[in-house]
């Protein structure tokens, strides 16, 4: 179909809900709602639905059995296309702590499978890429890998920028280290966004890399400094800096409904943004797996350090995350709608090629019944299947 209506009660806009009415899809962009059609008109009828823009998941290192750090052209149009099915439309490949060769390679991988892709390619569009890494402290480590931790490094920074022919749109770093400040300083200037964690920065080094120009936290609560009431800690500065925007793992095992909940009404549903941080074994079996050089273990809904038990990362999907953070009674299905595509497209500097239907852009959207479980995706007008 080259143009045709969907009809749905409900559409997410930006700024406003529309509807009942019909959105019009045009050689694969989007038009307007409007409240009638032309006589003989196409119509995909989706009454009782939700039409809401594709999800951007902003922080995720694989998918489907394929990590970024695989260097995997192909693998990772693999999940590219797996994602989609899940109703995440664009994604911006997370790197982790590696040496600085691997970071090159995995970043040339990157740019080498959105460069292989045809117009026919229905898989989640790669936006850019997210450095988690390797700018970080021991102590918060997490699943990262101390060997490789280091200063932050604008000319390691250019080297990985041209292997991603400038694909790189946010860097992430534990502000306590030397020369952060001017690291965020100076990819402001390039017009790359920067993220605070994996972290025990006080309260007040947060407030300072805020003030250079950082705009997000990496995992809120996850593998930072805790708020405590005489040492406030990153956790503490991610809730009262009213310009930054705080990503959250919602799968119920990296944070608390409470927690969750306690930043949500600290920051506003505007400046928290839904992520999976979703590992390789995301839509796989429980069974054993690496994460970057360190094994890991899938149970129980979590991936866990093999060695340490601690965890390592999610096999969340943003259409789970959606639900759940509704279904926890902490914000409305609009609000949870926004919090996986507007807002994470926004922290990442990417709000220009996804995240909102607006007409003309590239109609990637997704048919949600009126739970918000996923009906339907849609990649440049075409029904993933």
């Amino acid at each position: 179909m080259s143009a045709y209506y969907v009809k749905a009660d409900k559409f997410v806009l930006p700024a406003s809900v529309a509807g009942p009415g019909y959105l019009a899809i045009a050689d694969g962009a989007f038009g307007q709602v409007v409240p009638e059609v032309p006589e003989g008109a196409t119509v995909v009828d989706r009454t009782g639905c939700w039409v809401a823009p594709g999800y951007v998941d902003t922080h995720i290192h694989g998918f489907f059995g394929t990590d970024v750090m695989y260097c995997d052209p192909e693998g990772l149009n693999a999940a590219s296309l797996e994602l989609a099915r899940h109703g995440t439309t664009s994604w911006t490949p997370t790197p982790l702590t590696a040496s600085l060769d691997q970071t090159e390679e995995a970043c040339a991988a990157v740019l080498a499978a959105d460069e292989s892709r045809g117009d026919d390619f229905v898989g989640a569009r790669i936006q850019g890429i997210f450095l988690e890494g390797p700018f970080f402290t021991e102590k918060y480590k997490g699943a990262q890998n101390k060997v490789y931790m280091l200063d932050p490094s604008v000319k390691a920074f250019n080297r990985w920028q041209e292997a991603a022919a400038g694909l790189i749109c946010r860097s992430a770093l534990a502000p306590e280290r030397d020369r952060s400040l001017e690291y965020i300083a100076a990819l402001a200037e390039m017009g790359v966004a920067t993220a605070l964690g994996h972290s025990d920065a006080t309260f007040e080094q947060g407030l300072a890399a805020v003030a250079a120009g950082a705009n997000s936290f990496v995992h809120t609560y996850n593998a930072m400094s805790p708020l405590h009431h005489r040492n406030p800690g990153l956790v503490g500065c991610a809730m009262v800096t009213p310009t930054t925007t705080s990503e959250l793992i919602c799968d119920g095992k990296h944070v608390s409904p409470g927690a969750a909940q306690a930043l949500i009404r600290a920051k506003g549903w505007e400046h928290v943004a839904l992520i999976t941080d979703c590992l390789a074994c995301g839509g796989m079996p429980d069974g054993e797996y690496v994460l970057g050089e360190l094994p890991i273990v899938l149970y129980d809904g979590a991936a866990h350090l093999r060695d340490e038990g601690n965890l390592a990362g999610s096999v969340l999907t943003l259409d789970r995350a959606v639900r759940n953070v509704v279904d926890w009674n902490i914000v409305t299905a609009e609000q949870a709608i926004r919090m996986a595509t507007e807002v994470p497209a926004r922290m990442s500097l990417i709000e220009d090629v996804c995240g909102s239907i607006l007409p003309g852009r590239v109609a990637d959207f997704n048919v949600l019944e009126a739970d918000l479980t996923l009906r339907e995706t849609y990649m440049g007008g075409l029904l993933v299947k």
